[in-house]
């Protein structure tokens, strides 16, 4: 199989309905961000050990998350958890500049060198801290993709969003969760609920428990 095949199945399953989602799949390689032993497995709709308890998301639940975020080119997006930094290059593929944060040292470094094999390297900067507080530096943001399980949805997260923005994170258990949807207007913030996924849970100050 091929990453053009892997494309074609997510067509084919409605997973990718968006011209521009397709055109960033295409233009990342999956098999450049999992580990050596798990590469021939790459194009499976599966997720895959990465190390240290993580996992890179099956390509499916990926895409499902990049259409429900409606990225558009101009947005300054924000991710909690980069892992193989697989997902981080896809929202560069559709935004202006993505921050995105890890709090695991060895696997910031992994996303890194894997992101050398990324076109739109230059859109993204790596943090090492505590995903669940966000990065006010930078705030606020258009698009915030969260992908591991939160209890709850952590309120700095919140504060961090643009006015206009929508986040997407996990609430939920330790191993299941529902997929909420975060929308901020001028008149509040507005939830609801996409239905039920499984990440690994978010670890810090508003997380499963603090790191």
């Amino acid at each position: 199989m091929k990453n053009e095949d892997l494309v074609e199945t997510l067509i084919r399953m409605k997973y990718i309905t968006d011209e521009r989602i397709k055109n960033a799949f295409l233009s990342v390689d999956r098999k450049y961000f999992i580990p050596e032993e798990y590469r021939s497995k790459a194009y499976y709709d599966d997720p895959l050990p990465i190390g240290y308890n993580q996992t890179i998301s099956a390509p499916s639940i990926v895409a499902t998350m990049l259409e429900l975020l409606d990225i558009g080119p101009e947005d300054k997006i924000l991710e909690i958890g980069t892992g193989s930094g697989y997902n981080a290059c896809l929202l560069a593929a559709l935004g202006k500049i993505v921050y995105t944060i890890e709090r695991i040292p060895q696997l910031r470094e992994f996303a890194k060198q894997n992101m050398q094999n990324c076109a739109h390297r230059d859109k993204i900067v790596s943090l090492l801290g505590d995903g669940s507080e966000g990065y006010v530096a930078e705030a606020p943001y258009d698009k915030i993709i969260v992908t591991c399980g939160a209890p709850e949805v952590p309120s700095p997260l919140v504060e961090q969003l643009a006015v206009g923005g929508r986040m997407l994170i996990p609430v939920g258990g330790t191993f299941f969760q529902e997929l909420y949807i975060v929308e901020r207007r001028d008149d509040g913030i507005y939830r609801k609920i996409w239905g039920d996924v499984a990440f690994v849970p978010l670890i810090g100050k508003h997380g499963h428990r603090w790191a």
